[in-house]
Order: C-alpha cells, then sequence, then structure tokens
C-alpha cells in the first residue's frame, strides 16, 4: 500500500524520481503565477481584491494535472469546461495564439458569472498542454445587476450564455465576440479589461510550460505528470482503503428557492467499498423554480472536496486523485437539474450544502476527522445602478461567516468556508470603486455554536447605498442553523435588514429591493457548528471568548454553565 510518505516517482517509466518531483512542483508554481497574473492585472474589484478566480494546467488530453490553491467550487468543475471546449474544438482544430471561451452551465460551467478561457499550448507544432483558468465577472448581463439574482426562473434571465467560442485565434482577438459580450454587460470596459488578464493568465501558464518542456523534452514532461497523477489515484486509493466498509447516509436542507418551495432536501449516501468511493444523491429535492439549482459539475466539485477534506489534502490534486470516487446524482433534481433550469444560485448555496451533506455522512463513517457544519452559504449581495457621473455600476460580494469547530480546536471567526474560499472586499476599496458605503463591520457575538470547541462566529456588514440602486440577496442557512458534531449545539442563523431611516424591516434571504440614497442593508452571517459536549469546555477557554468579546455572560452561563469566580 503506498503512503503518504512515498514519492510520486516510484511508479515513473523512464523519470526518475528527483526529475518527477522538480516537474510536479513546478507545475503547481506554474499555476500560482498564473492566479498572480490574473489578479494582479484584472480591473475589477471582485477579481483583483476578492480573489474570485482559480487556475489550473491540463494535460493535452484535457485531464487534470495541476492546480493553484484557489476556490474549490471552481477547481472541480473546471475539467467539465475543458472537456466541452475540447469536444467542441478538437486538438486538430486547435493552432498557437488560440483560446476557448465558454460559461454555459450546461455545456461544462457552473454559472453564467463564471467565465472560463482554456488556451492550447504547443511545442514545435505539438499541442503539449492547456492552461485555463475561471474568473467571476461581476456583470454578464441579464435581469439582475451582479448577475446574481434571486428571481430568476431560467437560465436566459441569468445573463449572457456562452458556448465554447474561440475568444482569440492565431493569436488576434475574435474582435465579434469582444463586442457581443460587451453589448450585453453593464459594465463593458470592466469586462474588457477582466477578459484580457484572464488571457495574459493563460499565456503566462503557456510560456512556463513551453520553459518547462524546452528542459526536460516533450516525452519527460508528459511522462512526469502521467506518473503524478498515477501517484495520486494510489494515494487517494489507500486513504480511501483505510475508511470501514458501509454505507452511509445524511440528509441536510436548504431555507428555499425564494419562489415559495421550501425544506428542499439535500441526501447523500457515501458507500465505501474498499478503495473507492461512491456518493449517491437520491432523495434530493426535485429541481426548482428558483436559481438555486446545482448543475452536475457543481454537484461533483462539492463532493471531490468533502472527500478530500477528511482524507489527505496534501494528495497531490489532479485528475488521478478523483479516479477511485463515483458520484451519481438523479437527472432532473437541484443537484443536476435539466434546462433551462435557473443555476446561478446552485454554484454558490448548494454546492455548500452538498458539502455539508457529504461531510455529515462522511462524519459516521470516520468520527473525529469532518468539521461541524460551517456557515454554509457565501451571504450573496449584489448593488446595481448608476453613479452621480451616470455611468453604471454594478458590485457583486460574498460575505464571511463562521466556520465550523472539529476535534482538534475552534472554528475559525468570519472565514468564507468550504466552497468559497474568496476574501472580502476592503472597505476602502469599496467605498472608491462604487457609489456605496461601509456603515459597520464587526463579528457577531454569540453566534458559534457552543461545544467542547466552539464554532466560528458570523459578521455583522452593514452598507449604505448613496444612489437610488437596486439590490439583490442570495443567502441560505436563515432559516436552518448550520449543524454541531460529537455533541455540540448548532451555530446561529443569519438574517439580512434593510434599515431606512428609523424603520427596521427584515428581508427575505432571496430577494430583490429596490433602495433609495441612505438605505442601509445590514447583511448577519452564521456561525459555526459547535463541536463535542458544551460541558467539557475548560473555564479558561470561557474566560477568553469573554474577554474578546467573543460570548456574552448569558450566553457563557447558558451555554457552558460558566459562572465567574466569587
Amino acid at each position: 500500500m503506498t503512503t503518504g510518505d512515498d514519492r510520486a516517482g516510484e511508479a515513473a517509466d523512464g523519470v526518475d524520481p528527483v526529475t518527477l518531483e522538480v516537474v510536479r512542483n513546478a507545475a503547481a508554481a506554474v499555476c500560482e503565477e498564473m492566479n498572480a497574473t490574473l489578479v494582479r492585472t484584472s480591473y475589477s474589484p471582485n477579481i483583483k481584491e476578492r480573489k474570485d478566480c482559480s487556475c489550473a494546467l491540463f494535460d493535452a488530453d484535457g485531464a487534470l494535472v495541476a492546480q493553484a490553491e484557489n476556490l474549490p467550487v471552481h477547481l472541480g468543475a473546471m475539467p467539465f469546461s475543458v472537456a466541452a471546449a475540447l469536444e467542441s474544438f478538437p486538438p486538430e482544430t486547435l493552432s498557437p495564439g488560440d483560446a476557448v471561451l465558454l460559461n454555459d452551465p450546461y455545456e461544462g460551467g457552473a454559472h453564467l458569472p463564471d467565465l472560463t478561457l482554456v488556451t492550447p499550448v504547443f511545442v514545435d507544432g505539438e499541442l503539449v498542454a492547456l492552461s485555463a483558468n475561471r474568473a467571476h465577472h461581476a456583470d454578464v448581463g441579464g435581469a439582475t445587476a451582479g448577475s446574481v439574482g434571486a428571481d430568476s426562473t431560467e437560465i436566459y434571465q441569468e445573463g449572457l450564455r456562452i458556448p465554447p467560442v474561440k475568444l482569440r485565434a492565431g493569436g488576434e482577438p475574435n474582435r465579434a465576440v469582444y463586442d457581443l459580450i460587451e453589448r450585453n454587460v453593464r459594465t463593458p470596459e470592466e469586462r474588457r479589461g477582466d477578459l484580457r488578464a484572464q488571457v495574459a493568465a493563460n499565456e503566462t501558464g503557456a510560456d512556463r510550460v513551453r520553459e518547462l518542456v524546452d528542459r526536460y523534452g516533450a516525452d519527460t514532461y508528459r511522462a512526469a505528470l502521467d506518473a503524478v497523477q498515477d501517484y495520486s489515484e494510489r494515494r487517494m486509493a489507500a486513504e480511501l482503503e483505510a475508511l470501514p466498509d458501509g454505507e452511509y447516509r445524511f440528509e441536510d436542507v436548504l431555507d428555499g428557492d425564494g419562489r415559495g418551495a421550501r425544506d428542499l432536501p439535500i441526501v447523500a449516501t457515501v458507500t465505501v467499498d474498499g478503495d473507492a468511493v461512491a456518493v449517491d444523491f437520491a432523495g434530493s429535492a426535485d429541481q426548482t423554480a428558483g436559481p438555486v439549482n446545482a448543475v452536475f459539475a457543481v454537484t461533483v466539485s462539492a463532493t471531490y472536496y468533502a472527500v478530500r477534506a477528511v482524507t489527505d489534502p496534501d494528495i497531490p490534486p489532479n485528475a488521478g486523485c478523483y479516479r477511485p470516487l463515483e458520484v451519481d446524482a438523479p437527472p432532473g433534481t437541484i443537484v443536476n437539474p435539466t434546462p433551462p433550469a435557473a443555476v446561478v444560485g446552485g454554484n454558490l448555496e448548494t454546492s455548500q450544502r452538498v458539502t455539508d451533506a457529504v461531510l455529515g455522512a462522511l462524519a459516521e463513517a470516520v468520527p473525529g476527522r469532518a468539521a461541524a457544519a460551517g456557515q454554509g452559504t457565501m451571504n450573496n449581495v449584489t448593488f446595481g445602478g448608476t453613479d452621480a457621473a451616470g455611468d453604471p455600476f454594478a458590485f457583486y460580494e460574498t460575505q464571511a461567516g463562521g466556520y465550523g469547530a472539529h476535534a482538534g480546536g475552534d472554528g475559525m471567526d468570519a472565514v468564507h468556508v468550504h466552497m468559497s474560499n474568496t476574501l472580502n472586499t476592503p472597505a476602502e476599496v469599496l467605498e472608491t470603486a462604487y457609489p456605496l458605503r461601509v456603515r459597520r463591520y464587526a463579528l457577531r457575538p454569540d453566534t458559534g455554536g457552543a461545544g467542547r470547541h466552539r464554532g466560528g462566529l458570523g459578521v455583522r456588514r452593514d452598507i449604505e447605498v448613496r444612489t437610488d440602486a437596486v439590490c439583490s440577496l442570495l443567502a441560505e442557512r436563515q432559516r436552518h442553523a448550520p449543524y454541531g458534531l460529537a455533541g455540540g449545539d448548532e451555530g446561529a442563523t443569519g438574517a439580512t435588514f434593510l434599515l431606512s431611516g428609523d424603520d427596521r424591516t427584515r428581508l427575505a434571504g432571496k430577494s430583490t429591493h429596490d433602495l433609495a440614497a441612505g438605505d442601509v442593508v445590514s447583511l448577519r452571517t452564521p456561525g459555526g457548528g459547535g463541536y463535542g459536549d458544551p460541558a467539557e469546555r475548560p473555564d479558561a477557554a470561557v474566560e477568553r471568548d469573554l474577554r474578546l468579546g467573543k460570548l456574552s455572560e448569558e450566553e457563557a452561563s447558558d451555554a457552558y454553565g460558566y459562572e465567574p469566580a466569587e
């Protein structure tokens, strides 16, 4: 059995272990450099500041060989986009300088704001690799500014739907494609800049791959990455074989779809059989009218992430890593919808609940490895309108919340959990780039679930609009709290309020609103679930939380039975 201490080179044919390790790490470094290029050259704060983007390398057949440490929801789904690009443009139809763009969720994408660019890499006329990246554009048209609307019932309402097309051909931009995109979005200059950044990122990857091939030769390059995929497969198979065989089932629910359907179940049945795992989502809700349907690529991505989280996250992430995993999601369900279902929230919200469900099932198989539920939502908010200069604007952001506690300690406060892994928009940038103002940004005390280890805290972020605007909300865990594990309590639910003058109105988690200048949207995000019996939490830990303002005296008494010394 291969262990985590083995080196990838043991099974390589004709490639020594040192070269294997150099090539493997070099490929990962290429992806990180691609991501740095994308972030530094992009126009929108959503990519430049929040880093809502991901980069990866694929072999000439479209198999994932390396990735940057970016967004799990992007990375697990990106192979579907690369496969779709190659289906539309087989290798023999590609030339140096080409780049294929797509975002269609039903043809390899995830949701419409995520634009994926795939660039073939040629050396001496031979296709040796594909560099690819995915970036969330702050607006791709549709009914709502920001293209993350809560009211859509069909994908046609969610924005411009792009099948695989050549954004560049022979090194020259395809002006017709740029024009088509720019005339269907609210912020064309920003879109143009972000697309150019995606092109630059992939070209950076292509340059570095060519350098590797020039140094080691195409045959060695291919053999090394083939061997690394086999190595990852062996590592994952060994991890799965160590799990107890059996069938483990967990059910969680989405609050609703924003169109009247409530308490939508996500059911994950995990079957461990030797060195393989199958995850079946039979029993999950039928696809819904509202935009919380997750296409199959998103469901697979969340499942892969959850399995990696409870095995060995240090296994090199590539196609080989996922060969021992099988995912089945019945067509026509909320985890594998059929067109023209609305899907923008599936990538954002349902992906999080799929993660929670698979982790919940795996927690039964291997108690102590899985964390309690994190906030379980990305708390999406968009603002759109026209600024004082008469220019249109579209702002999109996800909000941090509490991470679930685990056997090793407390959950982190105020982080983007699981499938998100992005950052916030700094208040200074938000207020400079948009007619918005951050009125309050703070932790929410008492929101982490009680336990021997406490769940992380959610946040409160109050954003004022300085001009008339439209706001769209797409959030979860406002009715059903994040679960605790091993006797830990649930985390607190989230909420959103509209503060208009002296009026305070609670807003539905999935809703769209017309705002007047001076209105404030107050976003309150969930806390993470607790882990273990709260009675076992040391008084010293409770006292520390009191000193830091993470707990109130009432909560310390009620949840932990803590009484200050006389």
